[in-house]
């Protein structure tokens, strides 16, 4: 069942809560991998929202193969977001209120292949070489990410 297929045939575009995980995944050099996304243009990290009983962690793993085709492991919680700066509109006009989980790993396996799908492109970027059009929600965590990073509060 498509959770979310679901909920909105209920509430058409009105917010509702969209409980998702993500991960910031880091090569040797640590630049962040970054996919384009299809509906909206931007740049973003790889996830996505949990199904029905999927944990924080299944749903990081499942969204990266699903997205990049590479299998993650090692994940390390980086952050939990939410509140009124995750409040997100897509472009069909679906509202959301963000609550995810945040993971970062260097820890990753298989080539990367574009889904076609939601994945446009698929690319590791220097932390000080961002692209400017970075997915909005995305946007805030990454920021904070690299801060931390760069002060060697993150490993």
């Amino acid at each position: 069942m498509d959770y979310i297929k679901y909920i909105r045939e209920m509430v058409g575009h009105k917010p509702i809560f969209l409980v998702g995980a993500g991960t910031i995944i880091l090569n040797k050099q640590s630049q962040i991998l970054l996919m384009k996304r299809s509906d909206n243009l931007s740049w973003s990290t790889l996830g996505g929202s949990l199904n029905l009983g999927e944990t924080f962690e299944q749903a990081a793993i499942r969204e990266a193969h699903e997205e990049a085709n590479i299998i993650i492991s090692n994940l390390k919680l980086f952050t939990m977001v939410s509140g009124e700066q995750y409040k997100y509109t897509y472009p069909n006009g679906d509202q959301v209120y963000l609550a995810c989980a945040v993971f970062y790993t260097y820890d990753y396996k298989g080539n990367l292949k574009i889904d076609n799908e939601e994945t446009l492109e698929l690319k590791f970027f220097n932390m000080d070489q961002l692209p400017k059009n970075l997915n909005p929600p995305d946007k805030i965590f990454i920021e904070q990410f690299i801060s931390e990073f760069t002060k060697g509060k993150i490993k």
